[in-house]
């Protein structure tokens, strides 16, 4: 089921993998804010509470402390990838009516209903996707609509992801829908660059600094 289910993520992985290639600039001009997508704000609080829902999940799979510590550290850098992914997401969305497609729920429960097939079980693939991809399992209706949704916008655009000019042709519309949200990140978070349309450490030197002193200490 595990190479199946990576196959059905082809667009999902793109979007995860991204991220460590991008560089660009971020304002804090929206205290308490950890991004401003499209003039809305996404809270600190409100992605604290996306955090706590994923180490609640890992806590409740993992009962034993040695297995929640090892489930934390392989997601060592869940707060950014989580912010990643909520302003990804906004993202998407206006890539998609840019394009002219919807997701229906009929959709994501179709998508659900053939995965859980795959994976044993509604339970198995709620368990898969918070161990694989840190999605907590009231959030997996969600994924699997963005998921969904990459797919009709790359369909809509004619764009093979199995190919370099189909990705290309992807992120062109990403960016495009990145320009027209106008995404400004929290710099405690790093920035957003939108010609790759992803997040990116680069410009936050006081994280390089901290690394920094902390490799000092345990040298």
């Amino acid at each position: 089921m595990h190479r199946r289910r990576r196959t059905a993520l082809v667009l999902s992985a793109a979007l995860a993998a991204a991220a460590p290639l991008l560089a660009g600039c971020g304002s804090d001009a929206h205290p308490g804010a950890a991004a401003v997508v499209g003039g809305e704000r996404i809270t600190v609080a409100q992605l604290e509470s996306r955090v706590k829902e994923v180490r609640s999940a890992q806590r409740a799979a993992v009962p034993d402390e040695a297995g929640y510590e090892q489930a934390v550290a392989k997601t060592g850098a869940l707060t950014r990838d989580t912010l990643h992914g909520m302003v990804l997401d906004r993202v998407l969305d206006r890539a998609a009516r840019n394009a002219g497609v919807s997701v229906t729920r009929k959709d994501t429960q179709s998508m659900r209903s053939s995965l859980e097939q795959q994976a044993g079980g509604a339970k198995a693939l709620e368990t898969a996707w918070l161990q694989n991809y840190g999605v907590a399992p009231r959030r997996l209706d969600d994924s699997l609509r963005t998921e969904i949704e990459a797919r009709k916008v790359a369909a809509a655009l004619g764009a093979d992801m199995n190919t370099p000019d189909g990705k290309a042709a992807f992120w062109k519309a990403m960016s495009a829908a990145s320009r027209q949200l106008h995404v400004d990140l929290n710099p405690r978070y790093g920035a957003w660059d939108v010609r790759k349309s992803g997040r990116v450490d680069a410009g936050t030197p006081w994280l390089r600094e901290v690394s920094s002193a902390q490799a000092q200490q345990t040298t």
